[in-house]
């Protein structure tokens, strides 16, 4: 039986994004050895979506309120995108210190979250 999910994300400076994961977002974690976090994350769905390559995968955080998330974060010296408005979602993107980034959305759909 599955019984839980494990994201990868690849990063040119893997301490810069664990750090940000864990000072500035405070998100929980354990030490798998030689300073390799793994991080506890919120609850999680799965989403697929049709596209020419395999192999692309995107990672983005919900949350309830985006202004008041992303003004919460501003506060630690976060950048985040342009809010794009999509059908599914208010959408940001939030800078990590690697140079890459990860998704905040406020969404307009029903969540997974919770079903059984």
């Amino acid at each position: 039986m599955i019984s839980a999910a494990h994201i990868v994300v690849h990063t040119k400076n893997a301490e810069a994004d664990r750090a940000f994961f864990r000072d500035v977002l405070g998100f929980e974690s354990v030490d798998a050895g030689h300073g390799w976090l793994i991080f506890a994350l919120p609850p999680g769905e799965a989403a697929f979506h049709p596209s020419d390559e395999n192999g692309a995968h995107e990672l983005y955080f919900i949350c309830e309120d985006l202004k008041s998330e992303m003004a919460s974060l501003a506060k630690r010296d976060v950048k985040c995108s342009e809010v794009q408005e999509a059908r599914w979602g208010s959408i940001t993107r939030i800078w990590l210190p690697g140079g890459g980034s990860v998704g905040l959305y406020q969404p307009k759909h029903p969540l997974a979250i919770g079903l059984k």
